[in-house]
């Protein structure tokens, strides 16, 4: 028997909300239209699609819950002259889709009209224009893909919009925000980056809000400059306002999974009221007059290394031996690698620091970051680390090695040898807190 006949067999159509047993187990759904003449596709209340093959059907059972199957009916763009303007960009992810239940597919829309109908609370904050810079999958990025969001935002500004959102899928959400941060000095308006930890087919999406709340953000504020905007719980009460290069993705699917880093918010939203609440008073104030300047070159050949247990002396060697510029190291604990011969079954790491050495002397300026979340390298802490400090390797303070990785190709990109030096240890976009609190890390906690 095909879907047809099931469907017919039973009185079923599209939309109609049934139960059916299948393998011992019951499932719940609406129906949906199916390519496959053997599968009967299902929309489960926890928003996931699912596929059965008819044969394998125990029995069906139709239940009050009839939804329309088709595409959302798209809402007449209007502009509200009383209203800021505000540019939406995307690259595609999740923060763009909606739901066609004629496929019971996620596709991608990047015109306003479409947004406005996702997100109907988006025309009460502003006017918007939304537009696809390029789709690019967020763990495919690359660093031509920053300067492509430069011009896009550069653009953006010279409209003189109000505000920028950069929707992105939230894999590499953070790291772009960090480079983007570099890239857009005295940044005259604020460019907020959001995304979706859950795809907007499902009723526990994380779209709606984090737009939102970007949206009210831009708006009602006289923030500028480069953030983050992501759930601050995982229940849909308040979005948080991160530092671009001090905030990692802490968890693969929370909602909450963004978070400061030896470092705070910067604000916090109400999604319900609306009120914004500064976290920090030292932010940079929003001024059009203020003329955007873009830095968007950065160097290719720029390594990154974690230090684990077990290394060899051929993966230190690459480097030199492909002639990179910049190598960014994630150490161990206060920043060390392997080196030293405590005993005969170490004997291979005499080979390293010879190695860093001439890494050094070939003009790669190398730079030590920590694998741990929390803290700072102290190189003088331990003889290792002194050691490796001789051989010229840079201290990367308290940044995070993602932003440190991002901030030495982009300035390895912009400035001289010799400038590099001294700007890597440097303060420039909020990526080196002057001190680490030692108790910040049980703030953390005590917050969960």
């Amino acid at each position: 028997m095909g879907l047809s006949q099931f469907l017919k067999k039973h009185s079923l159509k599209e939309g109609d909300l049934i139960e059916v047993a299948e393998d011992g187990q019951k499932l719940i759904g609406n129906i949906l239209p199916s390519k496959d003449k053997d599968i009967l596709v299902l929309k489960l209340n926890t928003g996931y699609n699912t596929g059965i093959n008819v044969s394998k059907i125990k029995s069906v059972k139709k239940m009050k819950g009839e939804k329309k199957v088709g595409k959302a009916e798209v809402k007449e763009l209007k502009k509200n002259p009383s209203l800021p303007a505000i540019s939406i960009l995307h690259t595609g992810g999740t923060i763009a889709s909606r739901v066609d239940y004629r496929s019971g597919a996620v596709y991608s829309s990047f015109e306003p009209a479409d947004l406005l109908t996702m997100f109907p609370e988006l025309g009460e904050i502003a006017n918007f224009n939304s537009a696809l810079i390029s789709n690019m999958w967020s763990d495919d990025l690359r660093f031509k893909h920053f300067e492509i969001i430069a011009k896009a935002v550069e653009k953006e500004v010279k409209k003189g919009v109000e505000g920028i959102i950069i929707g992105m899928g939230t894999d590499n959400l953070a790291v772009a925000s960090a480079a983007m941060a570099f890239v857009l000095e005295n940044c005259p308006i604020p460019v907020i980056f959001t995304g979706a930890q859950r795809s907007s087919d499902r009723g526990s999406s994380d779209a709606v809000m984090n737009l939102v709340c970007a949206a009210e953000f831009i708006a009602k504020s006289d923030f500028s400059g480069v953030a983050i905007c992501m759930h601050d719980k995982s229940a849909d009460e308040k979005c948080a306002i991160l530092p671009p290069c001090k905030t990692r993705k802490l968890h693969s699917s929370r909602r909450d999974a963004f978070r400061a880093v030896n470092d705070s918010a910067i604000a916090r939203i109400d999604y319900k009221t609306k009120k914004i609440e500064f976290l920090k008073k030292d932010y940079l104030k929003k001024d059009k007059k203020r003329k955007l300047t873009v830095k968007g070159k950065f160097e290719d050949k720029v390594g990154f290394l974690k230090i684990h247990i077990h290394m060899f002396p051929e993966e230190f060697e690459l480097y030199r031996k492909g002639k990179y510029k910049g190598l960014v190291i994630e150490g161990t604990g206060l920043g060390h690698t392997p080196g030293h011969v405590p005993n005969k079954e170490a004997g291979l790491h005499k080979k390293f620091f010879p190695i860093l050495e001439k890494l050094i002397a070939s003009g790669c300026v190398v730079v030590m970051t920590t694998q741990t979340i929390f803290g700072r390298v102290h190189m003088h802490v331990y003889d290792k680390g002194t050691d490796l400090t001789g051989l010229g390797i840079i201290p990367g303070e308290d940044m995070l090695a993602e932003t440190a990785f991002v901030k030495l190709a982009w300035l390895l990109g912009n400035y001289k040898k010799k400038e590099i030096e001294k700007l890597v240890g440097e303060n420039l976009r909020g990526e080196i807190t002057p001190c680490t609190a030692i108790d910040s890390f049980d703030a953390k906690k005590k917050k969960k």
